[in-house]
């Protein structure tokens, strides 16, 4: 692990190969895998984990609750919430629901391999699924389905997207890498190697 001397590693569970940039801070108690890239001003609360192979990128805030699997890209400026109806905690009429993570935290899930663009708000309580790509810029307020493609605000599905990144054709095929995709039920399965 590589930690700059101006980040703050609190936590004792960070992987191997793991770098941690300038004015990042990694809570204790949060936990963060193997060979990632913890970017400049990056914030990982206690009660956060990241997968391995995992790229946050400049100023994302991983907040409690929220899980982020291998392999996937967070773009810098990136926000995650876990709470649908926030009030400050010191608040009289609401510190009793805040005594306990289990009545306001939602838990937030990004599977394998996806991408989320630069500047996005994934809202509490959500799945990104494996290989998904959220846009630049998106709010994401509802699930995204694996391998697809979603942007806006709200965000809205745009298509689906290869393992790669690269766009999926109505043919369901990838320009970039040539793969061909089939549907399986509600799922993209790839129906071979693909064609370069």
């Amino acid at each position: 692990m590589q930690v700059h001397p101006q980040a703050l590693c609190e936590s004792e569970h960070v992987g191997q190969g793991t770098r941690i940039w300038a004015f990042a801070h990694v809570m204790r108690g949060a936990v963060v895998g193997a060979d990632c890239n913890i970017g400049e001003g990056v914030f990982v609360e206690a009660g956060a984990v990241v997968g391995d192979r995992v790229t946050l990128k400049n100023q994302v805030m991983v907040w409690d609750g929220v899980t982020i699997a291998d392999d996937a890209f967070v773009g810098p400026g990136v926000i995650f919430t876990n709470d649908s109806r926030p009030r400050s905690p010191r608040m009289p009429r609401v510190r009793e629901r805040y005594r306990e993570p289990a009545n306001w935290r939602r838990p937030t899930r990004v599977e394998r391999g996806a991408t989320i663009g630069a500047g996005a708000v994934v809202l509490p309580g959500l799945t990104v699924g494996a290989f998904a790509l959220v846009a630049a810029g998106a709010v994401v307020t509802r699930d995204v389905k694996p391998q697809q493609l979603v942007a806006g605000n709200p965000a809205r599905p745009r298509g689906w997207v290869c393992e790669c990144a690269g766009r999926l054709n109505e043919e369901l095929f990838c320009q970039e890498c040539g793969a061909v995709y089939r549907w399986a039920g509600e799922q993209l399965v790839p129906q071979g190697p693909p064609h370069v």
